[in-house]
């Protein structure tokens, strides 16, 4: 059979790890094929190879046999491939048309001639579904529609072979939903897909086949319709993966947090993006807010741990005022806040792993003496939470956040934040991007900390944490809570209904 693309015997190192160890990856004309692994088993490296972002130490590329070479993105776009990154390539204070031309414009005399562009990428947009207005800054765009400007980036440029690096990462359920469309729509106009994920749902949703890697290995390439999910996972993972979360009913004791009539204004149009919200979260329970993205629970979580001024009501721990403390304040006081965003509020990506594991302690007697921080004390720290929290990097505790998988991110970050033993533990889209094994072990650490008595307050788009991982939960609709539910009673369209705000139930 003649493969579009084939990518053989590729191997790809740096510093401390092999990323790709002698892989052979091949994609057939008009199917959508499925890159699966853990977080950190090479997906994205094989695809920056095929891209042009890295140079493999062994291996070659072939296009409908031939072999070619791959030196940079602007050889994979002349042969065809596009990409859509995981942490989008765009220029925020460019609107949506500039964007997409970007190093392809056409020119007239030094002048950019626009008309062209936008009538044709207007066309693209309405033939395949991918409304957006070109018009818009990125800036001012949702994410789901930041990533239909990547695609028409590809389809402009004309590429034939569309690369998805983790592309519902950060997509709401309805927007994954009109996805998949899109790309069945993209391959049944000849176009073929390479798809990165870790979600099993979601490859036997859109692909066709699906190639497995493990630890920079090639474990195999099976069909989807004749494998099941478990098999997948296992073939992922190395090991039985048990895909649904075992927990006991919640032993709860006092209120840990209690929230009272909070009301948080926009900084942009003033308006209150959280309205008069009261709850509270007992000791030993994990109480889930539920909501479609963009409905007020970022602002909440921001407000509850200092990162953003409460306008009106007040927020207890413990029994202590902490409305509108600082953040530092509110740390010592017994919160501990896993963030939505990892690079940006969660790690210092140009620190070491070391450093970034003691960003909440390295002021406290055990790492630092009259203003001098005791570096062997942090590095022997940092090795103890690698260990416990089985964090993979290829150079320890000396590695640079920034070149960790995500899913190694994720768990420095949990390991930082529960080993200080807080009394309310703040998760925010705690399994966001990662695989069944990383997600497996993360849920387990928040059902650990309740059963140790602490609070936990998770914040989550995806349905299916919802409703396994929490012991109450709360649905959020334009910044007012609507629902006060139980998991065990409430059906996944009830929850639906709340969360479009078709349906309000009683709150507490």
């Amino acid at each position: 059979m003649e493969y579009i693309i084939e990518m053989c015997g590729v191997t790809k190192e740096f510093p401390g790890i092999i990323a790709n160890d002698d892989i052979t990856l091949q994609l057939r004309k008009g199917e959508i094929h499925a890159l699966l692994g853990e977080n950190g088993a090479g997906k994205s490296t094989l695809m920056s190879v095929l891209f042009g972002l890295y140079r493999p130490e062994k291996g070659v590329i072939k296009k409908n046999g031939e072999i070619v070479e791959v030196s940079g993105p602007n050889d994979a776009t002349r042969l065809g491939i596009g990409m859509v990154h995981q942490h989008f390539k765009l220029v925020h204070n460019f609107t949506v048309l500039e964007n997409i031309i970007l190093g392809v414009e056409t020119t007239k005399r030094g002048v950019l001639k626009m008309d062209d562009a936008r009538k044709q990428v207007m066309e693209l947009s309405a033939r395949y579904g991918l409304e957006v207005d070109p018009d818009a800054l990125i800036s001012d765009i949702t994410v789901g529609q930041q990533q239909r400007v990547e695609i028409l980036k590809m389809l402009y440029r004309e590429n034939e072979i569309l690369i998805f690096d983790e592309p519902t990462a950060v997509l709401t359920p309805q927007e994954i939903e009109e996805l998949m469309k899109i790309m069945k729509g993209l391959v049944a106009e000849g176009k073929s897909i390479l798809f990165i994920t870790h979600k099993l749902n979601e490859i036997k949703e859109a692909a066709d086949r699906c190639t497995v890697l493990r630890k920079g290995r090639y474990i195999g390439t099976v069909e989807v319709s004749d494998t099941s999910k478990e098999e997948l996972s296992e073939m992922m993972v190395g090991r039985k993966v048990s895909l649904s979360v075992e927990k006991e009913d919640a032993k709860t004791g006092d209120v840990i947090l209690k929230v009272s009539g909070l009301c948080v204004k926009s900084k942009v149009s003033g308006k209150n993006v959280v309205s008069d919200v009261t709850f509270d979260v007992r000791a030993g329970e994990i109480v889930c807010i539920a909501g479609i993205d963009g409905n007020g629970q970022s602002e909440l979580v921001y407000a509850l741990s200092g990162m953003m001024h409460a306008d009106s009501g007040s927020v207890e721990l413990n029994g202590k005022d902490i409305t509108n403390e600082k953040i530092r304040n509110i740390g010592l006081s017994g919160m501990a806040h896993i963030p939505e965003d990892r690079h940006k509020y969660g790690l210092v990506l140009d620190y070491n792993l070391a450093y970034n594991l003691v960003l909440q302690k390295y002021y406290t007697p055990q790492f630092e003496k009259s203003g001098f921080l005791k570096y062997d004390e942090i590095y022997r720290y940092a090795d103890e939470l690698i260990e416990k929290f089985d964090i993979r990097s290829g150079q320890g505790a000396r590695t640079p956040a920034r070149s960790m998988s995500g899913g190694n991110q994720q768990k420095a970050i949990i390991a930082r934040e529960i080993d200080r033993e807080p009394y309310l533990l703040i998760s925010v889209q705690p399994t966001r991007g990662l695989d069944v094994g990383a997600i497996e072990y993360i849920h387990a650490r928040l059902i650990e900390e309740r059963t140790k008595g602490r609070a936990v307050l998770m914040v989550s788009l995806e349905l299916e944490e919802v409703m396994n991982v929490s012991d109450r939960i709360l649905v959020i609709y334009e910044g007012r809570l609507v629902a006060d539910v139980d998991p065990k009673e409430v059906t996944y369209q009830e929850l639906g209904l709340y969360m479009s705000g078709a349906r309000k139930g009683a709150t507490s």
